[in-house]
């Protein structure tokens, strides 16, 4: 584990965007870009997102620390064009939900190792199930943290298989932890327990849409 990863974490905790910046920047010395972020920036918003879920730390620090580290990530890998011809169309989402950590870390992670994806931020059912198909995505990542989101995957796994779409939906989120079952039953393609998993699931599917 980095060693930076703590002082990272502390900074964040404190709302120290000064000391956050200084410690990157210290890891850019030895890491490139993608390894600061997976390697320090990463763990540190899960440590802190573990820290709320136990009560330690106040939801105001865990949206200040993801709005922090989206900046850092911002400036050292800008975003490009996500029609990627070597890339299936994907796209991240948070479904009719407030909690944006989940989300925020996972597109990190992915943008870290290399992938380029739509962020819609929040969305419910409908408009999420008519974006997707008229922006031709291919896999879709779900976030949720209550029980009533995980449940509307539902209506969008439905919505999308009924208009052969061909759409991969790949969900994550509390829910889906607590109830190992609960993403085939909502009618997912797959459920990543991590942000690691989510890179992992989908170059599993890019060997398949070739």
């Amino acid at each position: 584990m980095n060693p930076l990863i703590k002082p990272f974490r502390e900074s964040l905790e404190m709302l120290d965007r000064v000391q956050a910046e200084s410690v990157f920047q210290q890891a850019l010395t030895t890491l490139s870009p993608i390894q600061a972020v997976e390697q320090v920036v990463v763990p540190a918003l899960e440590q802190i997102g573990a820290a709320w879920e136990a009560g330690s730390v106040a939801l105001s620090q865990v949206y200040m620390s993801g709005r922090f580290c989206e900046e850092l990530v911002e400036h050292v890998l800008p975003p490009s064009d996500p029609d990627r011809k070597h890339q299936p169309r994907s796209a991240i989402v948070v479904l009719s939900d407030y909690h944006m950590l989940g989300k925020r870390i996972v597109y990190s992670v992915m943008r870290a190792s290399g992938f380029e994806l739509f962020d819609y931020g929040r969305m419910g059912v409908d408009e999420l199930v008519a974006r997707a198909q008229a922006d031709k995505i291919r896999v879709l990542l779900i976030s949720v943290l209550i029980l009533p989101s995980a449940l509307r995957v539902r209506d969008v796994c439905t919505r999308l298989k009924a208009a052969a779409s061909g759409i991969k939906v790949l969900v994550g989120g509390a829910p889906f932890l607590f109830d190992a079952q609960m993403w085939q039953e909502v009618g997912a393609d797959a459920m990543g327990h991590s942000a690691a998993d989510a890179v992992n699931i989908v170059e599993g599917w890019m060997g398949e849409m070739q």
